[in-house]
């Protein structure tokens, strides 16, 4: 544990992650890169499935694809088969020395094996544990399954994203899975902080659902009071001077959203008296006031209209790539990337996300590489008490 100002929250602090894919991987990825000891239990012929996946077939193939690498640093990865009683008794041992425990599995299939959270709260009461699925743990869904792209088709977040003429759309990144994993670990920190208070443990049901639900907030308060269902609007944002155009040579999104901000637009344009007094206004006169921008901003290069705009306290941005944004140098100058050298089996480095969020003392850092499948098997069994002989015999039995 570090000294001083330099302690990260959650040094201390025991995670057992038995989770998969993104969503509950990335909750406990969290907490791990400010302090908690994450341990990652995973079936040792059936591992995390996100260890195949990614573009990098070689990676898939030794079990350490990039869906896994994204969100495995910081934690250390044993081996269990849970459908056998020693290696349920491993993971009550492991329980009875934790903080947090955190699955992702089918409603109730924890509960079948006697791992849910009554039998584990008798072992440590003081223990949160949390339960992450595609629709909770109870209602008429409860039992059904889902992904991310099949929570964003049902939570209505589908239909409302993409152009009038070309929709629905799925986001281009499995957002609802990394904003589970985030509200995850807020879930998670909030019942720590809440058994400081307490002293007492907490169940947590966390359903990928409720999120997209949430992402979608201030459409659901305006469905409700007016009946009207959200539209896709593609790059338009209900007024003219915020939304999107072409330029000479790519697209810029402008976001002169609020009146102060459209009237120095207009301003900077030497269009003053298009200025309107009103948002019903601006939206009236949308048509009119998209063709002169439209016009105008074909005249000269994204880059400049940038530059050009921002200079003079408008919101304005030239549409970037990924390889272009992850060359800006704000982005070097937030630290909200770590790049790693290598990692067990992996050779090269590669690049993983971080917190989104800075603190001035004691955040988040990356202090170890994603593990290989069963790493650290036998340091945490022998942390337990396990003897050499017992080990051996839990992996000769297939246990780990």
């Amino acid at each position: 544990m570090s000294n001083g100002k330099d302690v990260r929250p959650f040094e201390g602090i025991r995670v057992i992650d038995i989770t998969h894919v993104l969503a509950g991987p990335f909750a406990a990825y969290q907490l791990g890169l400010f302090g908690a000891d994450v341990i990652k239990v995973e079936h040792p012929s059936d591992p995390d499935q996100s260890r195949d996946s990614g573009p990098d077939e070689a990676l898939n193939a030794i079990g350490m694809g990039t869906g896994f690498l994204t969100q495995g640093s910081n934690k250390r990865s044993i081996t269990l088969d849970l459908k056998t009683e020693a290696g349920r008794e491993v993971l009550k041992k492991l329980v009875a020395t934790a903080d947090v425990m955190v699955e992702n599995y089918r409603p109730g299939a924890f509960e079948a094996l006697g791992l849910g959270y009554e039998a584990m709260s008798k072992i440590n009461p003081r223990l949160i544990y949390a339960s992450m699925s595609a629709f909770g743990q109870d209602g008429p869904r409860g039992q059904m399954t889902a992904y991310d792209h099949v929570i964003q088709s049902t939570s209505g977040i589908m239909a409302m994203t993409g152009t009038e003429e070309v929709h629905p759309v799925k986001f281009g990144s499995p957002a609802i899975d990394y904003a589970t994993g985030t509200m995850g670990a807020f879930a998670l920190a909030t019942a720590l902080f809440q058994r400081e208070r307490t002293g007492r443990g907490q169940r947590i049901d966390m359903a990928m659902l409720d999120v997209a639900m949430v992402l979608m907030s201030s459409h659901i308060t305006a469905y409700t009071r007016t009946g009207a269902h959200p539209k896709p609007h593609g790059n338009t944002q209900g007024t003219a001077t915020n939304s999107g155009y072409e330029t000479k040579d790519g697209m810029l999104m402008l976001g002169a959203s609020n009146l102060r901000q459209q009237k120095r637009f207009w301003a900077a344009i030497g269009k003053p008296e298009l200025t309107k007094k009103t948002n019903a206004e601006r939206i009236s006169s949308f048509a009119e006031e998209a063709k002169i921008i439209g016009a105008y901003l074909k005249t000269d290069t994204a880059d400049n209209w940038e530059t050009f705009f921002q200079s003079r306290h408008i919101p304005a941005a030239r549409v970037r790539q990924m390889r272009e944004a992850l060359a800006d140098p704000q982005l070097a100058s937030r630290n909200v990337l770590h790049q790693h050298n290598g990692a067990q089996g992996v050779e090269g480095s590669f690049t993983v996300p971080v917190a989104a969020f800075k603190f001035a003392h004691g955040g988040a850092r990356v202090d170890t590489p994603p593990p290989a499948l069963g790493q650290h098997t036998e340091a945490v069994l022998a942390e337990l008490g396990y003897a050499a002989a017992e080990i051996s015999k839990l992996h000769a039995d297939g246990t780990v």
